[in-house]
């Protein structure tokens, strides 16, 4: 599953709301990452991918990804500490990764941080 689209942070707190119906009793929100189409919550437990399907986008994908399922992750940019970078998530049931681009709007090794707290070691 790759996706490659420009991301920017969003308030957890507000999309909580928004997204009760897909957390579990106690899970928390720590980030939440806006995409033209698509979301990416990062809870305590799990990444959860809502994805918009088809060209209206009229149904919708909620992919739940627990930590443990991730087997590696990376980010590439153009050089140290850079604004624009890619991050790249494999997990154990995908033969490719899972890509998002990241630009001035959000900060990618934030999202590094948060995989390196929550994947198991």
């Amino acid at each position: 599953m790759a996706r490659s689209d420009t991301a920017h942070s969003t308030d957890p707190a507000r999309l909580r709301q928004e997204y009760a119906r897909l957390l579990g009793d106690d899970e928390q929100v720590h980030a939440v990452y806006r995409l033209s189409r698509d979301t990416v919550l990062f809870t305590d437990l799990r990444l959860i991918l809502v994805s918009a399907v088809g060209v209206t986008g009229k149904k919708w994908e909620y992919h739940s990804i627990p930590y443990r399922d991730v087997s590696h992750f990376c980010v590439t940019a153009t050089s140290a500490f850079a604004a624009d970078a890619e991050l790249h998530i494999w997990t154990t049931s995908a033969a490719g990764s899972i890509e998002y681009t990241f630009s001035d709007g959000a900060d990618v090794y934030e999202v590094q941080a948060l995989l390196a707290r929550f994947v198991p070691r």
